[in-house]
C-alpha cells in the first residue's frame, strides 16, 4: 500500500462540531458576523475544533460527514423519531451550507446521503477504512460507541477544546461496562430522549445495564424472561415490539451506498483556496491555523516515510 491508501483516517461528525461551536459561542448573546451581516460564529468555532482535532490526532486522511435533511428511513419507521427537536436558530441556518463550502475549500470531502443520517455515512466509511487503516471518529455523540473496533476509535469531544475521551474496545468495556454491540441493545431497552424513541417504558439505564451484564443481549434477556423480577418481566413483555423497534432505530447502518476512496481524502490543505475563503469570511485571526498545519504535515510525511 502507498501513503495515499493507508495511515490514519479522521472522520469528522460535521453536525456535532457545528452545533457545539454555535452554542459555545452564542450563549452570551453575541453572534459573530461578517461586515455584510452574514452569521459565521458556528463556522468559526467549527474550524477551531477541526484544526485542534487535526493537531491532536495527526491524520493522514480526513473526511467530513453531514446530515442531509430531516427525513430518513428512521422517520419512516417511527414518525416520532426526533420529532421533539426544535428548529435550529435562525443565525445557524445559513451556516449549514457555508461550513461545507469552507470544508471543501480546505480540500476535505463532504459526505452525506439523503434518506440516511451522518451517523450511517460515518459507520459505513469507518467500516471500510478500518479494514486497512487506523480510524478516528471525532464526535460528541455517544451512540457512535457502537462503531468501536480494534481499528476504529471513537473520540468523544468533552467540554472545552483539546478535551477528548478516546474509546477502543478495552476502554469502552472499562468505562461503560459494554461491548460495542451492547451499546445498541442498551438503547433498545432504555430508549433515547434526545432522539425521542421510548425503549421499554419503566426501564432506565441502571436496569438495562444489569440485564445486559447478566444476559448479554436483547435475545438473551428475552430467552430468560422467566428468571427476571416480575415487574421487569411485565414491562418487557408489554413493550416487546417497541424494544425491537428502538434497537433498530439505535443501530447505525454500516452498509449505506456512500463511497469516498482514501485517495480522495488525503489530508493536504489547499492553502490558496483556504486562505481566500478565510479572508472572504473575515477570519484573519484563524490564518495561523493554515500555516501551523503545513508544519505538522511535514512531520506526518516523515512518519509515513518511516512506515515504508
Amino acid at each position: 500500500m502507498t501513503a495515499e491508501t493507508k495511515g490514519r483516517v479522521m472522520i469528522v461528525d460535521g453536525m456535532a462540531l457545528l452545533f457545539r461551536a454555535y452554542y459555545a459561542t452564542a450563549y452570551g448573546g453575541y453572534i459573530r458576523k461578517t461586515s455584510a451581516g452574514l452569521p459565521t460564529n458556528a463556522v468559526y468555532g467549527f474550524l477551531q475544533y477541526f484544526f485542534d482535532a487535526v493537531s491532536t490526532f495527526n491524520p493522514t486522511h480526513v473526511v467530513c460527514c453531514w446530515d442531509m435533511g430531516k427525513g430518513t428511513f428512521r422517520t419512516e419507521k417511527y414518525d416520532g423519531y426526533k420529532s421533539n427537536r426544535a428548529e435550529p436558530p435562525l443565525e445557524l441556518i445559513p451556516q449549514f451550507d457555508l461550513v461545507k463550502e469552507v470544508v471543501a475549500e480546505l480540500g476535505v470531502p463532504n459526505v452525506g446521503l439523503v434518506g440516511y443520517e451522518a451517523d450511517d455515512c460515518i459507520g459505513t466509511l469507518a467500516a471500510g477504512y478500518g479494514e486497512e487503516s487506523e480510524v478516528y471518529i471525532i464526535t460528541g455523540d455517544h451512540d457512535m460507541l457502537q462503531l468501536v473496533t480494534d481499528n476504529v476509535k471513537v473520540v468523544i469531544m468533552k467540554k472545552g477544546r483539546s478535551n477528548y475521551k478516546v474509546y477502543d474496545p478495552a476502554e469502552l468495556l472499562e468505562d461503560k461496562g459494554l461491548t460495542p454491540a451492547q451499546v445498541i441493545d442498551l438503547k433498545g431497552f432504555m430508549g433515547d430522549t434526545s432522539d425521542n424513541y421510548p425503549g421499554v417504558r419503566g426501564i432506565g439505564e441502571k436496569t438495562a445495564l444489569k440485564l445486559l451484564t447478566d444476559y448479554g443481549t436483547v435475545e438473551g434477556v428475552i430467552e430468560n424472561l422467566q428468571l427476571l423480577p416480575k415487574g421487569v418481566r411485565a414491562k418487557i413483555e408489554a413493550d416487546l415490539d417497541m424494544l425491537h423497534l428502538s434497537r433498530d432505530l439505535a443501530q447505525i447502518r454500516c452498509d449505506v451506498p456512500v463511497v469516498c476512496e482514501l485517495t480522495e481524502c488525503l489530508w493536504e490543505v489547499r492553502r490558496e483556496s483556504a486562505t481566500r475563503k478565510f479572508k472572504e469570511l473575515e477570519f484573519g485571526s484563524l490564518m495561523h491555523l493554515i500555516a501551523e498545519i503545513q508544519e505538522e504535515e511535514g512531520i506526518v510525511q516523515i512518519e509515513l516515510g518511516d512506515l515504508g
